[in-house]
């Protein structure tokens, strides 16, 4: 996540409007201090808010009875501080920036507590939009058809029509002559200052910006706003030399003066990718989707297992990132056939070549592998969700 840049001068504020009962989400307490992601909504504005160095003060707007509540769960941060809301939401924006005066800003950011999605790059770019503007918000495209009911069902041409978003980011002097000349609520801080002659400008949208209204808006704000499930797995698998007159390994077959000794084909770099895969998922090892024991793995490729634990793991909703395998033996040299492994290797994974490495080294003569007595083969994969 990129962060707000280091400046020396702090001439921006924001206020975190959180003062609405938020009815219509439904639940004991209002929305804003309802749990999403392991915390209160409201604090996931406040925290991005907090990253910015650009911001020399935060007023959280609340109503009064819920003062008690805000105060216990925000940080103890000199830039922060909490409002009395008041009866409409120009009513709170206009407490907000009354508590902000006398602090020597030039530019304010007023957000909806509502829209917990937050981040530090949408701060930078309107704080950038206001070199040139009065105003910015950031906005989407409407994407959908627009129907206007009544008598009958009317189409709505959706060229030119935007959803704008919060933070909505104001000159100071802007917003605050216009919030105090207005007479009637505004469905947002932008349109008290539309009429005005100000210059807007619109900023690039996200829809994790979403805001939050309705129980179903929370389940999709947890999909959007969760981090990824990463997993690491590490696999490790040893074939012993019998008589022969090669060695399969990733896929390749390789001339050698001895075979790898296996119930399957022994090819020991897939069989330790294969473990690394369902280890990272927690779905077992080699041993239990293919037991050795079973006759009909009796000289099996090693295509297979491979395969198989890929379709595993999508179907637990995650894809493999990376892989990187090392093979470790005094001989074959493995470097002349690489590139074909990470090529087979790639091809049964879906992946782009340049995720999937593959590479050899001995062990100097120590050990069993020294004494050239078998092959050994780790494997590391990467898997997210």
């Amino acid at each position: 996540m990129h962060k707000c840049q280091a400046v020396t001068d702090q001439d921006s504020g924001a206020i975190i409007v959180a003062a609405g009962a938020g009815s219509r989400l439904g639940g004991p307490t209002p929305k804003q201090f309802q749990v999403l992601g392991g915390k209160p909504m409201l604090l996931w504005s406040v925290e991005i808010m907090l990253r910015c160095n650009e911001i020399a003060a935060i007023a959280v707007v609340v109503s009064a009875e819920e003062r008690p509540r805000a105060e216990a769960i925000l940080p103890s941060d000199d830039r922060l501080f909490v409002v009395d809301g008041g009866a409409e939401r120009t009513d709170s924006v206009r407490n907000g920036l009354r508590a902000l005066e006398g602090r020597g800003l030039a530019k304010v950011l007023i957000h909806d507590a509502a829209r917990p999605g937050l981040s530090e790059a949408v701060v930078r770019e309107l704080l950038a939009a206001l070199e040139t503007a009065d105003a910015a918000a950031p906005a989407l495209p409407v994407t959908d058809a627009l129907k206007e009911t009544g008598e009958t069902l009317r189409s709505v041409p959706r060229d030119r029509l935007v959803r704008v978003q919060t933070p909505q980011a104001f000159l100071v002097e802007v917003i605050s002559r216009a919030v105090n000349q207005a007479t009637a609520a505004a469905v947002d801080d932008l349109a008290l200052v539309e009429a005005t002659g100000a210059r807007v400008v619109l900023t690039r949208g996200r829809q994790e910006l979403m805001k939050i209204t309705l129980p179903e808006d929370m389940a999709i704000a947890e999909k959007l706003l969760a981090a990824p499930a990463v997993r690491i797995g590490n696999g490790f698998d040893v074939h012993a030399f019998t008589a022969g007159d090669g060695v399969t390994i990733c896929g390749v077959r390789i001339p050698h003066t001895q075979a790898l000794e296996g119930h399957s084909d022994a090819d020991v770099g897939w069989h330790a990718l294969t473990d690394a895969i369902l280890g990272a998922a927690a779905l077992g090892d080699i041993g239990e989707h293919f037991p050795p024991s079973d006759p009909k793995w009796k000289n099996a490729d090693s295509r297979l297992f491979l395969q198989h634990a890929a379709r595993l793991v999508a179907g637990e909703g995650l894809r493999i990132v990376n892989a990187d395998i090392t093979i470790l033996c005094e001989r074959p040299k493995i470097a002349p056939h690489r590139d074909a492994m990470r090529t087979a290797t790639a091809e049964i994974l879906g992946l782009a070549l340049n995720a999937v490495s593959v590479k050899a080294t001995t062990t100097e003569k120590l050990g069993f592998i020294g004494r050239e007595e078998g092959i050994a083969a780790q494997a590391v994969v990467l898997l997210a969700g």
